[in-house]
């Protein structure tokens, strides 16, 4: 079963030789956070990212360094040869009430395919609700699909679990993350390595400061692995009143649900990698998006 592109021509280029250029100047051209992190997170401690999933000219640069991270890890001496990326993606299209699973076959890109791991996702259905086979919630659905050129880039070979989450962000939410994460971690222990990533962009649609400064607001929940605090955040952030807020996090669920399964993997804390927001890849300062990108230790 292959999934094929559905944003290719859109949110990246449609032809493999332009998008592999894009893909290797935002390798080159990674956005740094500020303060750059003192150290980078060793490979063998690494459980997972949360990255961008806008267009790669708006967010990519932001991502690729989560990406690059996550590929010293499956690179290094000690890894498995063979590792999954367990993606959480944010829900923008499909009428969906759960976690919804694509199960098998591949998903293509111009870069070509990307194999999904048939094994893995089988164990996570088995978990029950809210994870569910549902081919249906992905095939219009952005937040994973861009994210496929930086891994095909960074880590070749690296297979996929594709989760597209509309699992609310209260108690059931937590719940089925830590389910997700014991199972994962289960996995590791058994010399499978299974990390996760969560695709998320962050506030829409305020001027620069005021996005940069929603950034800063839920940072320290998603560092200290809070899925709790972040969701109460997010919500706080909504009833502020700031200037054509939309949103904190348009990915708050794919974060809830992450977070609870990191710390159940063991992650005990996030270092943050690189931010921006829109206006610093050349959109309109008065209306941003804000992008970040974490790696989870």
């Amino acid at each position: 079963m292959i999934r094929r592109p559905a944003v290719d021509g859109s949110f990246y280029p449609a032809q493999p030789a332009t998008l592999q250029a894009l893909v290797d100047r935002l390798l080159q051209q990674v956005v740094v956070a500020s303060p750059t992190p003192a150290e980078p997170v060793p490979a063998s401690q690494l459980r997972g990212i949360l990255v961008p999933h806008a267009g790669l000219e708006w967010s990519g640069a932001v991502a690729a360094a989560g990406w690059r991270a996550l590929a010293d890890a499956v690179a290094s001496p000690d890894a498995p040869s063979d590792a999954t990326v367990v993606v959480l993606g944010t829900n923008h299209t499909a009428r969906l009430q759960g976690a919804g699973l694509w199960p098998d076959g591949a998903w293509r890109t111009p870069l070509g395919d990307v194999t999904v791991d048939a094994e893995v996702a089988a164990a996570i259905k088995e978990l029950g609700a809210p994870f569910e086979d549902n081919p249906s919630a992905h095939l219009h659905e952005h937040s994973i699909e861009v994210q496929l050129p930086l891994l095909q880039s960074t880590a070749p070979g690296v297979r996929i679990v594709p989760l597209a989450v509309s699992a609310g962000t209260g108690q059931d939410a937590v719940e089925a993350g830590v389910r997700l994460g014991r199972l994962i971690a289960g996995l590791d222990r058994r010399r499978k390595r299974v990390l996760l990533a969560i695709s998320t962009d962050l506030a829409h649609y305020p001027a620069h400061p005021d996005c940069a400064q929603a950034t800063e607001a839920l940072l320290p929940s998603i560092l200290a692995l809070d899925p709790v605090g972040v969701a109460q955040i997010e919500r706080e952030l909504i009833r502020s009143g700031v200037p054509g807020l939309a949103c904190g996090m348009c990915g708050i669920e794919p974060t809830v649900l992450g977070l609870a399964a990191l710390r159940a993997m063991g992650g005990a804390s996030g270092l943050a990698l690189a931010a921006a927001t829109s206006a610093d890849a050349g959109g309109p300062a008065d209306r941003t998006v804000g992008y970040l990108s974490v790696a989870f230790r």
